[in-house]
């Protein structure tokens, strides 16, 4: 799945109800961590849930991980991965995320507390991103 369908799915669904249904699947979708994967080192601050995210580098492209206990995380999270799939560190730092926050209408739609913590994902990913510049 692309970013471009996942705001076309969202754009299809006509009730936040249904949006948020469709988060709880996409969320279900990803593996469950195993415990030796929840370790403080792959554990996003600044969210209020517990959220981890694991990052993967080959062919000089990303790939990530993620999981949490909260299922409409586990959702934003899903949504977060699949932005930042696949891409190179410069592709990763030069995506403009809040207009696609915007296209799916997450923005507006999830709470201050979720919005801030879908964003403490966003920085932990621009810094595995920035790190492997530097070398």
């Amino acid at each position: 799945m692309s970013i471009e369908n996942l705001i076309d799915d969202f754009s299809f669904l006509e009730s936040w109800e249904d949006k948020y249904k469709y988060l709880i699947e996409l969320g279900n979708a990803l593996p469950r961590f195993s415990d030796e994967q929840k370790v403080d080192e792959w554990k996003i601050s600044g969210c209020q849930s517990q959220v981890w995210i694991i990052p993967h580098f080959d062919n000089n492209h990303f790939y990530f991980e993620g999981d949490s206990d909260a299922i409409i995380v586990r959702g934003i999270i899903a949504v977060v991965l699949e932005i930042f799939k696949d891409k190179s560190a410069q592709e990763i730092l030069d995506i403009d995320v809040e207009e696609i926050f915007d296209k799916l209408g997450l923005r507006e739609h999830v709470s201050s507390n979720r919005r801030s913590g879908m964003l403490s994902m966003v920085d932990k990913i621009r810094f595995y991103a920035q790190s492997s510049l530097k070398g």
